[in-house]
């Protein structure tokens, strides 16, 4: 009888500066693996410091990849990024290495381990310019009073301002058929191919995780995302990809680069703006059941990466059903 078994793959998970990639790193020297970015702006090229992507060294001591696949100025959507994960996980599950996916972007991993890529709905650009016309002449309220008709659920977790969110939804509907909400439904019940292991990094004092998201916006002014912003911004990337737009460590710039505010106040905002983007990741992730906690401090100290990787090892070793 054919060996039926499923491939093992490994993520590492949390919020952003909690040292997810060392400890993928780590994983990926001792277990013999490669890793796959799982960061929705990671995958844009030229959108390096404010992404926080892995160094040249990093990149070179361990395959990365999932990382500068897309130009800055498409709009790259999850189906994408479901599609090329796929091709990448093949590739590394057929030449014996252990496929470790390492980011915090929750709605990719999350399609991702649901076996729920035929479920996903590529975006329709022809459908998608119509509803962006008809936004344009009715207006987002009306919009969204659409959605609620037709979807109510999808519409009352959506916020009336939030056209991009607001037009999928409709597009969905229009596209296939169902409701977002049904299309949500179907890709939670669909069956993981994988045996996944999803290790996630928490911090008992939250303190240190918002002393570590300083440092790192610190690191990031010094190592050049001031001139990153302006260089992106003066190429028109942040005017034809709204979402790119959105990325936190470059929107909170565009004001001091528009010269209506200090370079202090912004660098202020941008660290204020990681902490709540942090809190909204653990909210995220705190709610999969799938995730394996392990403590990234202790006694008010950040655990030494050998003891996590350890940790993270022997947890991926235990017998899953």
């Amino acid at each position: 009888m054919a060996d039926c078994k499923k491939p093992k793959i490994f993520a590492v998970v949390g919020p952003t500066a909690s040292g997810k990639s060392a400890l993928a790193l780590s994983l990926a020297k001792k277990l013999g693996g490669e890793i796959l970015s799982c960061d929705s702006m990671q995958i844009y090229r030229g959108m390096d410091v404010g992404t926080a992507k892995p160094t040249k060294d990093e990149q070179a001591m361990i395959p990365h990849h999932l990382i500068d696949i897309a130009s800055p100025k498409e709009n790259y959507s999850c189906f994408s990024y479901l599609q090329e994960a796929k091709r990448a996980v093949d590739d590394l599950l057929l030449r014996g290495k252990l496929p470790i996916f390492c980011g915090g972007t929750g709605l990719y991993l999350d399609r991702f381990l649901s076996g729920g890529l035929d479920e996903e709905t590529p975006t329709d650009p022809a459908l998608r310019a119509r509803l962006e016309r008809e936004a344009n002449e009715l207006g987002d309220a009306a919009m969204y009073e659409r959605l609620l008709s037709v979807d109510p659920k999808a519409a009352r977790a959506t916020h009336p301002n939030n056209r991009k969110r607001v037009l999928r939804a409709l597009e969905i509907y229009e596209s296939r058929g169902i409701t977002k909400t049904e299309l949500d439904a179907k890709t939670k019940e669909a069956v993981s191919p994988y045996d996944a292991t999803v290790i996630g990094l928490r911090y008992a004092d939250r303190k240190l995780l918002y002393q570590k998201i300083e440092r790192r916006v610190d690191e990031m002014i010094e190592n050049g995302i001031v001139e990153e912003t302006k260089r992106l911004l003066d190429a028109g990337v942040f005017e034809a990809n709204p979402t790119a737009a959105q990325a936190i460590g470059y929107k909170e710039l565009f004001p001091y680069l528009r010269g209506e505010k200090s370079l202090e106040d912004a660098v202020d905002n941008l660290k204020q703006a990681t902490r709540r983007y942090a809190k909204r990741q653990m909210t995220w992730f705190m709610a999969k059941p799938y995730v394996k906690w392990i403590e990234a401090d202790e006694a008010g100290q950040v655990r030494d990466l050998s003891e996590l990787t350890a940790e993270a090892i022997s947890l991926f070793g235990e017998d899953r059903p």
